[in-house]
C-alpha cells in the first residue's frame, strides 16, 4: 500500500484555524479525513519547530579531487561551494558535503543578524500571533521597500577563501556610488511589482502615499475585481512614513482601514515572507561579487530577477506565515529566523 501524500499547504492552513477555534486533534483528523497521527505530528513538529539534523557520512572524493578543489577555493575567493565544485568538473556532490569537505581548507564568516526584542516587543508579537491565527493569508498583501546599491549591501560579498590566501580587494568609490529603492509586494502566488521610486525622494508620508498612488494602485490594484478588493488586506511595517497619521487616513479613504489594514508588532521582519524574496533577488543580482557602474544598470538587473521568481516560490514564502504565527507562540514572541 502507497504511502499517502503530505499535508498540503492549504490543510495545514486549516489544521492552525481549527486550533484557534479549540477543536481537538481527533476532531481535525475527521474534518480533514486524514489519519489522527499525521495531524498529531504536524502540530508537535509546529510547537517544537524543526528537529536536528541528523548528520550522515559524507561522500568520499578522491585525493586528486581534492587537491583541485583547493587550488579552485585559492582562485575564486568569495565564490560558493557549487562554483567551487563545478569549476573542478565535480557533480553530484550535496551541499552539506561540500561545505564539509571546504572547511578543512578555508572558511567562511558571516553575521547573525536579529531585531533588538525586549519583553514589550515579544509580548505585542505574540498578541499579534493569536490575533491572526484564524486569517486566511492567501488574502494577504505583504509589501516592504528594499534598497540595492551598485556595490551591494556592506558585508555581502563573502564566501569561502583558502586559509593562507587573501581576500580580493574591493575599491572604494569616490563618488558616483548610491542606490536604488524597490517597492514590492506579494499574495498569495503573485508578485506584485516591483516598483521604482524615483531617485532623490526620500518618502515620508506625502510622497509615500503619491509613490502608492502612481504605481500599486494605478497599475494593480485597480484591475482587481470588488470581490478582490473586499477580501484583501494590506499588510505595512512600522516604518514612520507607513505608519503615520497621515498615510493612515489617506489610505482608510482608498477603503485600507481597520481589519483591511494589518497591524504589525515592532522589530518583526522574521514574520514578513517578502523579506525572504528581497534574499532571492539580493542572492541574484550580486552573485560572484557583481557590481555595478549605473542605477539604471542594478535597477534593470533586479526587474531580470523578481521575473525570474515564479508562482511557487512566493506561494511558499506566504504559505509559510501559519507556521510562523505558531513559532511565534512556541518562543513565547522570540526571533524565529526567516
Amino acid at each position: 500500500m502507497g504511502q499517502k501524500k503530505d499535508l498540503t499547504g492549504s490543510e495545514k492552513s486549516k489544521i492552525v484555524r481549527y486550533l484557534a477555534e479549540g477543536c481537538s486533534s481527533l476532531k481535525i483528523a475527521k474534518l480533514l479525513k486524514r489519519d489522527h497521527r499525521t495531524i498529531k505530528r504536524f502540530i508537535q513538529n509546529s510547537q517544537q519547530g524543526r528537529k536536528k539534523r541528523v548528520e550522515k557520512p559524507r561522500r568520499k572524493i578522491t585525493a586528486h579531487e581534492l587537491r583541485k578543489v583547493k587550488r579552485a577555493a585559492a582562485k575564486m575567493p568569495l565564490a560558493t561551494s557549487l562554483a567551487i565544485f563545478q569549476s573542478c568538473n565535480i557533480t553530484g556532490v550535496p551541499k552539506n558535503t561540500r561545505c564539509a569537505i571546504l572547511r578543512d581548507m578555508a572558511k567562511v564568516r558571516k553575521a547573525e543578524r536579529r531585531p533588538p526584542l525586549n519583553k514589550t516587543h515579544k509580548l505585542k508579537r505574540q498578541d499579534w500571533a493569536k490575533k491572526y491565527l484564524k486569517t486566511d493569508f492567501s488574502k494577504v498583501l505583504w509589501t516592504d521597500e528594499m534598497r540595492v546599491s551598485l556595490d551591494g549591501p556592506d558585508g555581502w560579498a563573502r564566501g569561502w577563501i583558502g586559509k593562507g590566501q587573501r581576500a580580493p580587494v574591493r575599491l572604494r568609490r569616490q563618488q558616483g556610488g548610491g542606490g536604488v529603492l524597490v517597492w514590492a509586494g506579494i499574495i498569495k502566488d503573485e508578485l506584485v511589482g516591483p516598483f521604482r521610486v524615483e531617485d532623490g525622494v526620500k518618502l515620508n508620508s506625502q510622497s509615500y502615499c503619491q509613490f502608492l498612488e502612481d504605481t500599486f494602485f494605478k497599475q494593480w490594484y485597480r484591475k482587481k475585481s470588488a470581490s478582490f478588493k473586499k477580501n484583501m488586506i494590506f499588510m505595512q511595517d512600522n516604518a514612520p512614513s507607513h505608519a503615520s497619521k497621515y498615510s493612515t487616513a489617506w489610505l482608510a479613504r482608498k477603503g485600507i482601514k481597520e481589519e483591511k489594514l494589518m497591524t504589525w508588532p515592532p522589530c518583526s521582519p522574521d514574520l514578513n515572507p517578502i523579506e525572504n524574496l528581497w534574499s532571492i533577488i539580493k542572492c541574484e543580482i550580486y552573485k560572484e561579487g557583481k557590481r555595478y557602474t549605473s542605477l539604471n544598470s542594478v535597477w534593470e538587473a533586479v526587474v531580470a530577477a523578481a521575473r525570474n521568481v515564479d508562482g511557487e516560490q512566493i506561494k511558499t514564502l506566504t504559505e509559510s506565515m501559519d507556521g510562523r504565527l505558531l513559532s511565534v507562540l512556541a518562543k513565547k514572541g522570540g526571533y524565529i529566523g526567516r
